[in-house]
């Protein structure tokens, strides 16, 4: 049985696919898993290897003690070091312990 393809259908298969190109190109990644002794300089320093590192971030509880909650933001001049960054970098060991590398979010 063949079937006809309407418009409407062949949109509902190309969305998704766009959703998914436009998150995974992004030049800056969400680093979860940090020590909490792990700050800007280790993590930029760890990330450099891959590429032009454009920002850092860690991100501190500021309410008590101004330490690492453990994830921060690492930022590249483009998409592609971003993604060799993250093919190398996601399951490396830094600071003692096992980190995880992610596509940061848009929006």
């Amino acid at each position: 049985m063949m079937r006809c393809w309407r418009v409407k259908d062949s949109w509902a298969a190309i969305i998704p696919a766009r959703r998914l190109w436009l998150r995974h190109a992004c030049s800056k990644l969400f680093v979860v898993g940090l020590s909490y002794d792990t700050n800007e300089i280790a993590l930029r320093d760890a990330f450099a290897e891959h590429g032009e590192v454009v920002e850092v971030k860690v991100i501190c509880d500021r309410s008590t003690t101004s330490k690492s909650k453990g994830y921060g933001f690492v930022q590249f001049s483009s998409e592609k070091e971003a993604t060799i960054a993250l093919q190398k970098m996601d399951g490396e060991f830094l600071d003692g312990r096992y980190i995880r590398v992610h596509y940061a979010n848009k929006g």
